[in-house]
């Protein structure tokens, strides 16, 4: 994962150009300027050229947003589930009617090619048909008669204003591990998206408006770290939601927990694919090319080291370079391109800049893209599929986030000695194994020490109603997004005793009460 922020100019919106748009905030209903004077340009990654520039929020512009949240959370909490649940199947269906534009949006701004696009929506689709189901699973316990005359029973109910603080990788679908859940439980949302690619988050305000949810229930604030920060110390944002890099995520949790908020944060990763000798080589390959340099590599869940094992190697890295070269990098309108242009140039240069760091400590470069040029769009920020090998723990180009389309292949004698690599790395995101044998894919399952795992699957993101997260350094908080984990995070449990006048005895009662 990476930070939301990006490093792209910022400067007084009065300079903006009459024919550059203006990309706003989203507050109670309204698209608004705000009363920062801050703005930067968003890109065309394809082309390189500005688009748009996108205020960035002050502390005031929070505020304002926060206290219309507030305002609104009394009577939406107090709506009946099921009536808030039709809101959002309202929604599902216009996120359904709209999904190209959405993904229209993602390419032009992001770069991923439209088809992946596409499908990041339709798993964020996913989220929302979930939450069309909170009344089912806001469902408390029931004890009749838990001590003599006594009812025991529990509710979930809903926290109040929480916010969502997502990344540039996914516009969509990570806001949407969030804000539907939150909202269909009663709470009242605030969504600081990445100023990097924020149109798609305006497009949701308006499906989100135009599906009758009342105003100030979704918000929308553009900004930087000075918003985040304005969110994170607000007295009145229960929870703090955070997908991006592990220092940030860090950050996050710390400043969150010592403001009194519940915070789950979603950190970096380093994935890895252990591939065993016994492993459907083509099927592997298959799988590894999509993994690594599928949305050019900018995916949380990307593969972004392979670890052959034995004398697997010998036989996956001819074809994997093959396959490597012969990417179809290029423009994501295209409907045939497998890979777009990475997502700034400040990113471009960070990524480049680990390749030249892996060749001096040492690894083979089987594929170099740091040349790779798209012919008509020579200003884009472009990086061809790079492909390492060779690689050993000690590289920086294995210890650290890439997050770019750069795979790095590590020799290893065996299970134990790969696993072990595995489970002693910092992060613990998501991992895969592609075998034959029954037996090891149960022993990795069991024994690797990371959130999500896939057998066969190369990115084992889960389905709506199972909830992600990492260990270790790619998850700072106890709950994971979306499924009932983020049921629980959203809402707090309350426990309520009952008892009537006719089973009360006399007297007053100096022990504590047991079941009796």
């Amino acid at each position: 994962m990476t930070n939301s922020a990006n490093n792209q100019t910022s400067s007084q919106a009065s300079a903006t150009p009459a024919s550059i748009p203006l990309i706003g905030h989203f507050i109670h209903g309204e698209v608004v300027r705000g009363q920062s004077d801050r703005s930067q340009d968003v890109f065309n990654p394809a082309t390189g050229e500005v688009s748009a520039r996108v205020v960035l929020a002050n502390a005031a512009d929070v505020s304002n947003a926060v206290a219309k949240a507030q305002a609104a959370f009394p009577a939406w909490s107090d709506i009946p589930p099921i009536r808030r649940a039709r809101h959002m199947f309202k929604f599902l269906e216009l996120l359904n009617t709209h999904k190209d534009a959405l993904a229209h949006a993602i390419t032009a701004e992001h770069g991923k090619v439209f088809t992946d696009a596409r499908g990041e929506v339709e798993r964020g689709i996913d989220i929302v048909e979930f939450a069309c189901g909170i009344p089912q699973l806001l469902k408390g316990d029931f004890t009749d008669q838990v001590s003599t005359g006594i009812d025991n029973w529990t509710l979930r109910q809903p926290l109040g204003v929480v916010a969502g603080i997502t990344p540039f990788n996914f516009p969509v679908m990570v806001p949407m591990w969030m804000f539907p859940v939150a909202i269909a439980a009663g709470n009242t949302f605030i969504l600081k998206p990445s100023p990097t690619d924020p149109s798609a988050s305006l497009m949701i305000a308006d499906l989100m408006q135009q599906a009758g949810f009342p105003d100030g229930v979704f918000n929308v604030i553009q900004g930087d770290k000075e918003a985040v920060d304005a969110l994170l110390e607000h007295p009145d944002v229960k929870a703090i939601s955070f997908v991006g890099s592990t220092p940030i995520a860090n950050h996050i949790y710390a400043t969150g927990a010592l403001h009194g908020k519940r915070v789950q944060a979603l950190g970096g990763a380093k994935n890895h694919m252990m591939i065993m000798p016994d492993a459907d080589i083509e099927k592997t390959v298959d799988a590894l090319i999509g993994a690594a340099y599928g949305s050019a590599g900018e995916r949380c869940m990307a593969i972004s080291v392979a670890l052959l094992v034995g004398d697997v190697a010998d036989k996956i890295i001819p074809l994997l370079l093959e396959r490597t070269k012969k990417l179809k990098i290029c423009n994501g309108k295209e409907l045939d391109a497998e890979m777009g242009p990475i997502v700034s140039k400040a990113a471009l240069n960070r990524i480049t800049t680990h390749i030249a760091k892996g060749v001096a400590e040492g690894a083979q470069l089987l594929a170099d893209g740091r040349d790779h040029q798209v012919n008509g769009h020579e200003h884009g920020f472009w990086l061809g599929g790079t492909l390492f090998d060779h690689v050993t723990p000690e590289m920086s180009i294995y210890k650290e986030e890439i997050f770019g389309p750069v795979l790095a292949c590590v020799r290893v004698a065996d299970f134990a000695t790969g696993l072990d690599l595995i489970n002693a790395h910092e992060f613990g995101n998501g991992v895969s194994c592609f075998t034959s044998d029954g037996n090891i894919a149960r022993e990795f399952g069991r024994r690797v020490q990371a959130g999500m795992v896939g057998i066969n699957v190369p990115i084992p993101v889960p389905m709506a109603w199972h909830g992600f997260g990492g260990w270790k350094k790619s998850l700072f908080g106890d709950m994971h997004a979306y499924g009932e984990e983020g049921v629980r995070f959203y809402t707090k449990q309350k426990s309520i005793m009952q008892r009537w006048p006719e089973s009360i005895s006399k007297g007053a009662e100096f022990v504590m009460p047991t079941a009796k």
